[in-house]
């Protein structure tokens, strides 16, 4: 079963630009103004989403000088990839046990 933190960080990331940050952000660490160069999106546009997923747990900073810097916290994405795996594995198993009843 899913819980709230879950169905929460899916909606986090369901929107497409939030999407896009997440994955630039699993190549390689990157500040706000490399982000906007890659995405086109408007600098404060995209410092809105940042806070969004910084304050879902999916990003961390990295202060460096005058810049921030972010990184993703692969262990979240890990967690929500196993929740979606205990739904697959009792999926799996409710067809098995269905498929048996109607034989």
């Amino acid at each position: 079963m899913l819980t709230s933190a879950t169905t929460d960080l899916i909606r986090v990331l369901a929107d497409p630009l939030r999407l896009q940050i997440v994955t630039l952000l699993a190549r390689e660490t990157l500040c706000t103004t490399h982000l906007v160069e890659e995405t086109g999106a408007r600098q404060t546009n995209l410092s809105n989403h940042l806070r969004v997923l910084r304050e879902a747990g999916v990003v961390d900073t990295e202060p460096c000088g005058r810049f921030t810097y972010y990184k993703l916290r692969p262990e979240v994405l890990e967690g929500l990839s196993a929740a979606f795996g205990e739904l697959a594995a009792q999926a799996r198993t409710t067809v098995e046990t269905n498929r048996k009843r109607a034989c």
